[in-house]
């Protein structure tokens, strides 16, 4: 099955009050991992890949041909699009686009509120004229992402999303309501008020950033107020760090990558089929 975008499966997603995971790929475990996951749940999926992770990979045109080719290897049936996470600028957005890469974000929400409308418009028009689908920030969400780093968190003003959304096309919106990326220190604290408002406001799907370490509560809140894509990258992180560690730990005579990135590789799979039943995805290919 050919790499497709996010806007058929986030609208989907939001129909029939369920959430698409993007899960982050660091590198070539993640990306087996999600995919076999994927494919076993029959979920759509989306592949996360930070600016960082793209560079450790070594580039946006490597990330394609990886997740091309294990596609056609897996024989993979469930739609499956390739995200620029946190895109940083204009020109990052479109070498994604030209590499391949089905779907960006354009993070410009530490512009003033003109230049994040400017500068999301330009992306809009290049990636639809592509067939790429386009996501797009308001407020801070608060910790670190590879390069991208928050203190605290500002909340997305609702007016102020209801016109980045008149005045881009954009696909999708993440405004910022108290996630986190990394760890939470304390209880999140998310803003539903705001986010309903959001929500019934602009009629596109929501995105939720940090989505590790959200009760599942939360999570069917967000979901039952228009959330049709939730990002995790922390949690597979934590979890197959913690199988290399007790593999090692176990043995330290083992050397061979495979006898503890193995292991890993399952642990991530693991959360991703464990997530992807908590956002209700799963059976919806």
């Amino acid at each position: 099955m050919p790499l497709v975008s996010m806007t058929d499966m986030l609208k989907k997603a939001k129909a029939e009050h369920y959430a698409v995971g993007q899960f982050n790929i660091n590198n070539l475990e993640y990306t087996q991992a999600i995919l076999q996951a994927a494919e076993t749940e029959k979920s759509p999926v989306i592949l996360g890949v930070s600016e960082g992770a793209a560079r450790y990979i070594g580039g946006f045109k490597t990330v394609v041909k990886m997740v091309e080719g294990l596609m056609e290897d897996y024989k993979i049936t469930v739609p499956v699009a390739i995200h620029l996470d946190h895109g940083s600028s204009f020109e990052k957005c479109k070498e994604a686009v030209d590499a391949g890469f089905t779907s960006v974000m354009i993070d410009a929400s530490h512009h003033s509120f003109d230049e994040n409308v400017e500068i999301t418009s330009k992306v809009v028009e290049y990636a639809h004229s592509k067939g790429v689908s386009v996501e797009a920030e308001l407020g801070t969400v608060g910790g670190q992402e590879d390069d991208v780093v928050a203190d605290g968190v500002i909340y997305a003003d609702p007016k102020e999303c209801e016109e980045l959304v008149k005045r881009t096309g954009i696909d999708c919106l993440a405004p910022a309501l108290g996630s986190v990326h990394g760890p939470y220190k304390g209880e999140p604290n998310l803003g539903f008020k705001e986010m309903e408002e959001i929500g019934n406001t602009t009629g596109l799907p929501l995105v939720l950033h940090g989505g590790t370490g959200i009760p599942t509560k939360d999570i069917q809140r967000s979901i039952s107020l228009g959330t049709a894509k939730i990002n995790v990258n922390t949690e597979n992180q934590i979890a197959s760090t913690k199988t290399v560690r007790e593999v090692l730990a176990a043995d330290p005579k083992v050397y061979d990558p495979r006898k503890y990135l193995g292991p890993a590789r399952e642990t991530i799979k693991e959360t991703v089929i464990g997530k992807m039943r908590e956002f209700g995805s799963s059976q919806k290919a």
